[in-house]
């Protein structure tokens, strides 16, 4: 009988933070900035060209290498026996020129001798069909007999490596991803965790509303996990699928944390513990890790989306490093990005040549949002298998660089000048700290929404991405914060479709407004509990004496059709979402819509709350215009002063310099004070441009 393990039920960290400033870390030298690195696969090539390619990577200017990430094959090519003698060798050439080493779990990749001998050790998928090695993130990780095998690799390699002063951390497996698995041990997990959740078979009943259309359960030994394959997306439950996603995201955490307490008990202190979540990442969620000392994550701009202008394809898109440079830092304080996209791809829906200096134009990017690595994803385009037509810093010869790796050369020469440049102790100018932001998420908001978005043009994911641009094109420094973190230390708050919500969450958005900070509530705030069930009373009624309204419903348009708002005597168009509010007394109608059958009723109100203010945009437009108006306004009453960067240039402060990256097809030109140095670019920033900056 298959043994699994009792999952425990999710926790999420808390982090103070300080408003858009990288944290101090241990594990990192504040004047460095930023550490370089590269992924090296020493196993998919001949070991005469090793030390040519660790010389070389080293001449470039990389200050570490990533190794051993898929390579379970070569530590342990038969179960129970361990090979590092050729990992022993790249290691020392490491060494040898002065390279630090970043050490990877192998976990995501398990090897043929695991099929063979337990394959029940994978994921089952929504047929219930097993899957098989081959490819990354398929081992059921409530499998016992995986989970031992995992451990063993793991503390194999922290023995031989954790006492080595070159090996600077490990990075514990790949782009966790929370992968539904249907397979007889998740099945007993699941009802494990429900067990330990609800206590009883009847507050489940209660939670997952089982009385609707017979589901009722009569003993958890009933329960599995809820599958839309079989029932059909109309038949779906929505409170179950929101508890499969906690699950699956507790079994993930719980699973990186079983990693990290196997290396921690072997390794040094100075080595640190992270891994690389994506950076759309849906399913897993970073918040209920309580072992890693920080997360990083990966970033892919381009994959053959149009993007800004007419070289926006050649770009990227910023999104991929907008919301991850800074909802990671949410774990340990400090991130950076573990695997950056050199060049084209294999797997967009094209792939073009990307503008010179793009890659270098991302790299900025991240480190002027705070990273604290810039590591890339990876050294030598492979001449054959699934990822042929991946780039590398290096082309198929393994001689020559891409040009992905010309700007990498460039960027770690740059950063060194830098480090010349780096004043310890620099404070945030008051200017832009008078405009300190964050924007509190949670992962389940997206997961219980995205399951019944209500219109086609709702776009979960980047809701509160859009936020995040909209805030930085007024000048903002931004972090994404979890619900649990200190808001005091920024003037201004954002709650994006915070759909799941409960009273003692909704008291401290107030208490933080009564305190003096200023609240911006969106549509889709508080409609839900924390079980996904609508309030038995008004729409959205916990907010009601936050906000000053009562919601009276909701309208929607259709793709094409426009709604019209006037705020200020100007007019915008809506389509996607519409909140009609019914203000209290004394609570401000700052926009009213000016069509349809309901001409006259509020779309945005605001209310004076003790020192503070909050504002509640119940609208949701395509070009975030009205959205953008309403928080410049809201930055403005309260003091602080705005800027107007244009879609595509973003603005960074970060240790004492001023950066900017250009996203946009077009050439923006910076209006810098006149005691300004610059550093780094020109004045007028190109496509793909970088500019950095510092005052005098």
């Amino acid at each position: 009988m298959m043994r699994v393990f009792p999952l425990l039920l999710s926790f999420v960290t808390t982090v103070l933070f300080t408003a858009a400033q990288p944290t101090s870390s241990p594990f990192f030298k504040d004047a460095d900035l930023v550490n370089t690195g590269i992924y090296y696969y020493p196993e998919h090539w001949p070991e005469s060209q090793w030390e040519r390619d660790i010389s070389t990577i080293a001449n470039m200017g990389f200050e570490f290498v990533h190794l051993a990430e898929f390579a379970w094959y070569k530590m342990e090519p038969t179960e129970g026996v361990f090979d590092f003698s050729w990992l022993d060798k790249v290691v020392n050439l490491c060494i040898k020129y002065r390279l630090k080493v970043l050490l990877c779990t192998p976990s995501a990749t398990t090897p043929t001798w695991m099929r063979v001998n337990y394959p029940e050790t994978f994921i089952m998928d929504g047929h219930y069909i097993r899957a098989e090695n081959g490819t990354r993130g398929l081992g059921s990780m409530v499998s016992e007999k995986y989970r031992d095998g995992v451990r063993k690799v793991v503390a194999a390699m922290a023995r031989r490596y954790g006492t080595n002063p070159h090996v600077i951390g490990w990075q514990v497996d790949n782009e966790p991803g929370a992968v539904a698995d249907y397979s007889p041990a998740s099945q007993a997990a699941f009802r494990i965790w429900l067990q330990k959740k609800y206590k009883t078979i009847g507050a489940l009943n209660k939670a997952w509303g089982t009385a609707f259309w017979s589901q009722w359960f009569n003993n958890f030994g009933q329960v599995i996990i809820p599958n839309t394959n079989l029932v059909g997306w109309w038949g779906n439950n929505p409170h179950a699928l929101l508890d499969f996603k906690r699950y699956s995201a507790d079994t993930q955490a719980e699973f990186l944390d079983m990693q990290a307490a196997a290396l921690r008990s072997h390794i040094a202190e100075t080595q640190f513990i992270t891994t690389n979540y994506t950076a759309v990442c849906t399913g897993a969620d970073a918040m209920r890790t309580r072992k890693l000392d920080f997360a990083t994550y990966t970033a892919y701009p381009n994959g053959g989306g149009d993007n800004i202008g007419n070289q926006g394809f050649r770009l990227g898109n910023a999104r991929a490093v907008l919301f991850a440079a800074d909802y990671y830092k949410s774990v340990g304080g400090v991130s950076g990005v573990m695997e950056m996209q050199p060049g084209p791809v294999n797997w967009g829906s094209y792939n073009p040549l990307l503008l010179p200096g793009t890659v270098r134009m991302w790299l900025y990017h991240t480190f002027a949002a705070g990273g604290r690595i810039a590591c890339s994803y990876r050294f030598r385009q492979i001449n054959y298998s699934s990822e042929q037509y991946h780039a590398g810093i290096m082309l198929t010869d393994g001689v020559t660089p891409s040009p992905g790796g010309e700007d990498y050369r460039r960027f770690m020469k740059e950063v060194k000048e830098l480090r010349q440049q780096y004043r310890p102790g620099e404070a945030m100018p008051q200017q832009m700290k008078a405009r300190s932001t964050a924007i509190v998420w949670n992962v389940e908001n997206y997961w219980s929404i995205d399951r019944q978005k209500q219109t086609h043009q709702w776009d979960t994911w980047n809701f509160p991405v859009k936020y995040i641009e909209m805030a930085k094109s007024l000048g903002a420094p931004v972090d994404v914060v979890p619900e649990t973190a200190d808001l005091s230390a920024y003037k201004f708050v954002i709650i994006p479709a915070y759909e799941l919500a409960d009273e003692a969450l909704v008291k401290k958005w107030a208490d933080y407004a009564a305190n003096g900070g200023h609240l911006l509530v969106t549509c889709r705030t508080a409609v839900k509990n924390r079980d996904g069930h609508f309030w038995e009373g008004p729409i959205a009624a916990p907010i009601s004496k936050l906000i000053g309204a009562r919601v009276k419903a909701t309208d929607m348009l259709s793709g094409h059709g426009k709604g019209d708002i006037v705020l200020n005597g100007s007019h915008y168009k809506w389509n996607n979402w519409a909140d009609l509010l019914a203000p209290f007394e004394g609570t401000e109608i700052v926009a009213t819509y000016n069509d349809q059958f309901y001409k006259g009723m509020a779309a945005i109100v605001k209310r004076k709350s003790g020192k503070g203010s909050v504002t509640y945009v119940g609208v949701d437009t395509d070009d975030a215009e009205l959205e953008k108006t309403v928080l410049q306004q809201t930055l403005n009453d309260a003091g602080a002063s705005t800027e107007n960067y244009p879609e595509g240039v973003y603005v960074y402060w970060r240790d004492g310099f001023y950066m900017a990256v250009n996203y946009a097809s077009e050439s923006y030109t910076m209006n810098l004070p006149e005691n300004s140095k610059i550093l780094v670019g020109e004045k007028t920033l190109k496509p793909a441009g970088v500019l950095v900056w510092k005052v005098f």
